[in-house]
């Protein structure tokens, strides 16, 4: 098993040796993925520290403030769509957000099933506030980046996504 400075472990008497075709597992693209994103999480975490949300909050909020500015008020099941996210959750946090009186929920007129979302006044204020923190940590975090486009197509193509919607 290799270790974080790339060193390999003592074989265990008894148990056969598991190969790998990378040296280190700093020189595996999921491994470096993982670490990579994990030290980007922890700066986002702290650029929205100070709006109190979480990671997840903000994805939610900023993607409502993103269809609402594009062409109405989502649904929840649109919401989870757009960000990605489990529709059960989004509901849960939805409503986190709804008691931060961030996100107003109302009833679709034509489907009684379906929550319209919208953004209150503070909830605009802050999206914008967390979307400008988010931006900024995002600049100073992929600055080590030479060709920012081509990694914007390299990571479409990993999320499934070739074009941006």
């Amino acid at each position: 098993m290799a270790t974080r400075r790339g060193r390999v472990a003592p074989r265990a008497k008894g148990r056969p040796i598991v190969s790998s075709r990378f040296g280190s597992a700093w020189d595996s693209p999921g491994f470096l993925l993982w670490h990579a994103s994990l030290r980007w999480q922890r700066q986002m975490t702290a650029a929205l520290r100070p709006m109190g949300l979480t990671h997840v909050q903000f994805v939610l909020l900023a993607s409502t403030w993103w269809l609402v500015t594009h062409g109405g008020q989502p649904s929840q099941r649109e919401l989870a769509d757009h960000a990605g996210t489990d529709v059960m959750m989004t509901s849960q946090v939805v409503r986190a957000l709804q008691a931060k009186g961030l996100i107003t929920r109302q009833p679709d007129e034509h489907d009684p099933r379906a929550l319209r979302l919208g953004l209150t006044r503070r909830g605009e204020r802050v999206a914008q506030q967390a979307l400008a923190a988010v931006e900024s940590a995002d600049e100073a975090y992929f600055r080590v980046v030479e060709d920012g486009p081509r990694l914007i197509g390299a990571l479409r193509a990993m999320a499934g996504r070739s074009r941006s919607v």
